[in-house]
């Protein structure tokens, strides 16, 4: 195990630089000195003194395709050429093209029509689907919402984001939010299996509406005080946990009861990472709105939006000037998106990623056998978590998982002869969880490699 790092002088002079002129807002270091990092491509990165890492995160998975894919920054290099810019209020064909491209799919899918909106990215398309919300539902803005769940940090997204430290200096600008138990299983009550822990949280969030004295439903008029649900079907930063199969299908039943939508925040999820295009499809229900963004692009451009379905977005009711944005469907990220699915149609992905995932999620279950740290681990297609336990295989630990995160940063594992690093993203309720989003395109054998390095990890900390 080598000592810690020390930046090198060229670095040392960026990091000076950046600790006086760079707002640390949107800055955090998980490592002392934190590296800077000079090119990548596929799973990797390099710093600036060429060490490579290994990515099992790949941006908080807006990176799905691989870094410096080929086919998609040839896409964007050729609209450069073309059409590199015009205002959103104007048209062109890229918009047109890849609203379509969603809305027919969804059409296939979910059976319902619906039209697209494009915003800038994740953040700002809650936004505008806080604001379908509460058009269609007479300017309601109270909203359910997960606890574990993220949506955003703009004002509105962290209004619904059920850590109150996103908003603890800001207060509340309009929306709120009920924070509702997640169906998670490992930290659950013992004695019920997965399935049936599900239609437990349901059963508890149905006796909200059991009577008017139970503050969300008048039965008189049969109305909720709540316009919406906001879910991620898989959590996020909330540790990528899995519900059961039957948990949206029976919660579906309880919010079309009481006349609230179901909006499927998809910026993490989306776009094969559990397999499917949507990961609200694994659960067998229509959602009323989906919010999009992140790998849409693969991270070459902000690019986000949301699908309505068209009883709350036509123009009607959603006319024309509802919400803009300057940068909103711009044509460069409109043409990586339709080459984007373009190149999905031509393979079948949801197959490839839930074979890797599967492989993966075997590894990883082998780890848990030999290292009682690992308290659990899980997976759907190939968005994993591996959550670092005490010695009793339960109690978070999350200074241990700190320390594997900054081993994994130092570039010393070595594998078959190769000095390698390790990037790991940190998630979870007690930031104890290993979220694990790795490159869709990441091959079997990079799979074998980032769990030799996970096991490299796991030695030093428990050894430490």
């Amino acid at each position: 195990m080598s000592d810690i790092r020390i930046a090198t002088a060229e670095d040392q002079v960026l990091l000076d630089k950046e600790a006086k002129y760079c707002s640390y807002g949107d800055t955090v270091h998980y490592i002392e000195p934190p590296r800077i990092f000079s090119r990548c491509e596929g799973s990797y990165v390099w710093d600036t003194e060429d060490q490579a890492y290994l990515d099992l995160q790949m941006w908080y998975s807006a990176v799905n395709f691989g870094y410096a894919n080929p086919r998609l920054n040839n896409a964007l290099k050729q609209q450069i050429d073309t059409l590199p810019q015009i205002a959103s209020q104007y048209l062109h064909k890229g918009k047109i093209e890849l609203s379509e491209m969603i809305a027919v799919d969804a059409k296939n899918k979910f059976g319902r029509d619906g039209r697209v909106h494009f915003n800038v990215g994740g953040s700002q398309s809650i936004e505008d689907s806080l604001k379908v919300v509460r058009n269609a539902t007479n300017g309601k803005s109270l909203m359910f919402a997960f606890e574990g769940g993220y949506h955003g940090r703009t004002l509105g997204a962290s209004s619904i984001t059920s850590s109150y430290r996103y908003r603890r200096r800001y207060g509340h600008f309009g929306e709120r939010a009920q924070f509702i138990p997640f169906p998670y299983h490992f930290r659950g009550p013992k004695g019920m299996t997965k399935e049936e822990y599900g239609s437990h949280c349901v059963q508890q969030f149905a006796r909200l509406f059991e009577t008017e004295y139970n503050g969300v439903w008048d039965p008189k008029v049969g109305q909720s005080e709540y316009a919406a649900f906001y879910v991620e079907p898989i959590q996020g930063t909330g540790g990528y946990v899995i519900p059961p199969m039957n948990f949206y299908r029976e919660l579906k039943q309880v919010l079309d009861q009481h006349g609230i939508l179901l909006v499927s925040d998809e910026i993490q999820m989306g776009f094969y990472r559990t397999g499917k295009l949507w990961s609200i499809e694994h659960f067998d229900v229509q959602p009323d709105v989906i919010v999009f963004g992140k790998a849409l692009t693969n991270g070459l451009n902000p690019l986000g939006g949301i699908w309505a379905r068209e009883e709350l977005i036509n123009p009607k009711i959603f006319p024309p000037g509802s919400t803009h944005s300057t940068f909103a469907s711009n044509p460069l990220g409109t043409a990586v998106g339709l080459e984007m699915f373009k190149m999905t149609n031509e393979v079948d992905y949801g197959a490839m990623v839930m074979a890797k995932g599967k492989f993966f999620l075997e590894g990883l279950q082998d780890l848990q056998k030999r290292f009682p740290i690992i308290g659990d681990v899980d997976g759907l297609g190939l968005a994993l978590r591996c959550e670092i336990c005490g010695p009793d295989g339960f109690t978070p630990d999350k200074a241990t998982l700190d320390y594997m995160v900054e081993e994994g940063m130092k570039g010393d594992m070595v594998v078959d002869g190769q000095k390698l690093g390790l990037i790991l993203d940190v998630g979870g309720y007690y930031k104890n969880v290993i979220t694990l989003a790795p490159s869709l395109e990441i091959s079997y054998p990079e799979i074998e490699l980032g769990l030799k390095l996970l096991e490299q990890l796991l030695v030093r900390a428990t050894n430490r």
